[in-house]
């Protein structure tokens, strides 16, 4: 070795290439504010697609459900109106009391997305 170690460092350190970080990545170079908007825009649509995907649902989720509702009167609503059911779980809290959100798996493909359509953002009980 002709060089010294200091050399050694300082002729390795301006050859090596920093990765770019994950968000570099994905939104590419972000120096410039309109880039940064261009790119979180784009960024939004290709997260958005594949929620928006065909492909039939079995399992839906959920949520802002009343305390006092049971996973009985959950089968009830779904077995009636959408089709048969596999499984239904209510969650519930160290306490035992119920945190609103249910998990519905329905046993026939698109039964799940017929439920998304039927129910997302609507009262079910009116009240």
């Amino acid at each position: 070795m002709d060089k010294s170690l200091d050399e050694v460092i300082a002729t390795h350190k301006s050859q090596r290439r920093r990765r770019p970080s994950a968000k570099a990545q994905i939104l590419g170079n972000t120096a410039n504010p309109a880039t940064r908007a261009a790119a979180a825009n784009a960024t939004a649509a290709k997260v958005a697609a594949p929620a928006t995907s065909a492909q039939p649902a079995d399992k839906i989720i959920v949520s802002n459900l009343p305390g006092d509702v049971n996973e009985v009167q959950i089968k009830e609503l779904f077995h009636s109106t959408i089709g048969p059911l596999r499984d239904v779980t209510l969650h519930y809290d160290s306490t035992g009391k119920s945190k609103g959100v249910a998990a519905v798996q329905f046993q026939r493909k698109g039964d799940g997305t017929k439920a998304y359509q039927q129910y997302n953002n609507r009262l079910i009980d009116g009240s």
